[in-house]
């Protein structure tokens, strides 16, 4: 473990659940892991006993990517883990597609002619969803190569193979369910007769949902609070000038109203407790960045590629080289509209920031 990480503490241990099965984390909240293709190779998702309108059952939370390995390990943990009792509702965090790319099978799966699970998700997301979803250059294609382009990616087989990633948001989130229930910020659910509290957050998705249960102290954190990695904080060719940085910032530290001692439920990692303990590791983490990012362009006028080496000590594959441009430029962007760095755009079509 890292000097961070032994700072928080894990009240789980090793444990984990194996694919197809669950552990219980508190009084009717039960832990799942899926696999997922990637450098990050799970995602965490929840079971919450429930109970509407006089039908006992389950809520989930979040749902994996569509395969068929996913759907699989669902149907294990429905022949096994849920008491003979049906899902009544899909609730997801936001639209990224390891949170949301089987929601329209959950819901179908579990609909009957009398009751319709639904899907439950803030409308920001569920309508970035439904783009994403039906656009075939969404996460990809000639759109996100030119944005990576003028932000100093230049290598011609690394923008050719984004150029050649169409279509990569529906490969995993096929549909996006055409019905919801919109959850809004400090908007109570009431799940199994306890309030869980809907807690937006900005910057990593359009308009993330946490979810926190005063009485059983826990926080379902999504992506806003991770245990071992910084989430994901992105500007992206959709949105050119977007600032997301501040707002992920701005969004965690309000977290730090929730007692010290919450059992925190992440997307990725093991749950923990050490909240405020990790909200300020991410604020000190990213102050560190910006240090690092000023320091590099008080050197040389620096582009978000020539950032990926100062940010990013390891080698990067395509798919994190993604994700890391946008990191890049969302550090970038975050000290240009604090008045510590400047822009400029030179002969060869490349955004340059120097330090002010």
């Amino acid at each position: 473990m890292t000097e961070q990480e032994l700072a928080l503490h894990y009240p789980l241990g090793d444990s984990l659940p194996a694919p197809g099965t669950t552990l219980e984390v508190a009084p009717g909240v039960r832990w799942l892991r899926m696999g997922l293709p990637f450098a990050l190779d799970h995602i965490n998702l929840w079971l919450l006993r429930d109970v509407q309108d006089g039908a006992e059952g389950w809520s989930i939370v979040d749902c994996g990517i569509d395969n068929a390995s996913t759907r699989g390990h669902w149907e294990q943990v429905f022949a096994d883990a849920l008491q003979g009792l049906p899902v009544l509702r899909v609730i997801v965090t936001h639209m990224h597609p390891d949170h949301m790319g089987l929601a329209h099978w959950l819901c179908k799966r579990w609909s009957t002619a009398t009751r319709d699970c639904r899907l439950w998700i803030s409308a920001t997301d569920w309508n970035a969803a439904r783009v994403a979803s039906a656009a075939d250059t969404a996460f990809g294609g000639e759109g996100a190569a030119r944005f990576f382009a003028r932000h100093g990616l230049t290598d011609p087989a690394a923008l050719d193979q984004v150029r050649a990633r169409t279509g990569y948001y529906a490969s995993l989130v096929p549909q996006v369910p055409r019905q919801y229930r919109r959850l809004l910020d400090g908007m109570e659910l009431n799940i199994h007769g306890r309030p869980w509290h809907c807690i937006v957050g900005y910057g990593h998705a359009p308009e993330h949902i946490a979810l926190h249960c005063p009485g059983l102290n826990v926080l379902i954190s999504g992506d806003m609070v991770l245990p071992r990695i910084s989430t994901n904080v992105s500007v992206i060719d959709l949105e050119p000038e977007g600032n997301p940085l501040p707002l992920y910032l701005a969004s965690i530290a309000q977290m730090k109203r929730l007692p010290a001692d919450t059992l925190v439920l992440p997307s990725h990692g093991k749950p923990f407790t050490g909240l405020h303990t990790r909200i300020d590791q991410l604020h000190q983490h990213h102050e560190e960045r910006y240090a690092e990012v000023l320091a590099a362009c008080a050197q040389q006028p620096g582009s978000a590629a020539d950032m990926l080496p100062v940010l990013f000590k390891r080698t990067l594959d395509l798919h994190q080289t993604t994700f890391a441009m946008g990191e890049a430029v969302a550090h970038l962007h975050a000290l240009a509209s604090s008045g510590r760095l400047q822009a400029s755009t030179g002969s060869d079509g490349v955004v340059r920031f120097r330090t002010v």
